[in-house]
């Protein structure tokens, strides 16, 4: 592929996610994201043959750019509770930009793909992920005395059962920077560490 369709393609995937974030996935039709990319329905079929292809490179480049985000967040002298709390905060923006996210599109997605093998599966991917390196981030902070936790599996899966209910939250109900920061200590606390 050369520099200018790699370009192209690239823009597609960032206009079709705002077309995602504003219309969730199951309302998005190819011709929307013709639309909005104003380019022929031939120039869209180029790059990709449907709206789920399309989700799932948006999916896919979205986690690259917050990969790259968190790895930059984190200086090299930090500790372990130090990484635990940019990933927290980095969650705490990403719920509080109710507006800008692709959390409805996503569950959307996945309800309506249940039937996808486990291995195609990049939100189950996503978690399992996460729960390994803050189990791994917790491990580590027992090692070297800033945490206490005799369950680091379970502690690292609650934490992110907590983030996912979070994010629901934050698309149904709303939530505050203020209950999320409360959430962050009460996940601090439970790990022995009294102030964040």
């Amino acid at each position: 592929m050369g520099e200018k369709s790699i370009q192209k393609r690239k823009y597609i995937l960032d206009t079709a996610r705002k077309v995602f974030v504003e219309k969730g996935f199951k309302k998005v039709t190819m011709k929307d994201i013709v639309e909005a990319c104003d380019i022929s329905r031939g120039g869209l079929y180029l790059y990709f043959e449907n709206t789920s292809q399309i989700f799932q490179e948006v999916l896919k480049l979205e986690t690259q750019q917050d990969d790259d985000l968190f790895s930059d967040s984190i200086k090299e002298d930090s500790t372990a509770a130090d990484i635990l709390l940019v990933f927290l905060k980095e969650q705490k923006n990403e719920l509080l930009r109710k507006n800008d996210t692709l959390t409805q599109a996503i569950y959307e997605y996945y309800f309506e793909n249940q039937a996808l093998p486990k291995k195609e599966n990049r939100l189950k991917k996503q978690f399992d992920s996460a729960v390994m390196i803050i189990e791994r981030l917790i491990e580590i902070g027992v090692e070297n005395g800033e945490f206490y936790c005799e369950d680091p599996a379970g502690c690292a899966r609650n934490i992110m059962f907590v983030l996912e209910g979070l994010k629901i939250c934050a698309q149904t109900i709303g939530v505050t920077p203020e209950m999320v920061d409360q959430e962050i200590a009460y996940i601090f606390k439970n790990l022995g560490v009294e102030e964040v």
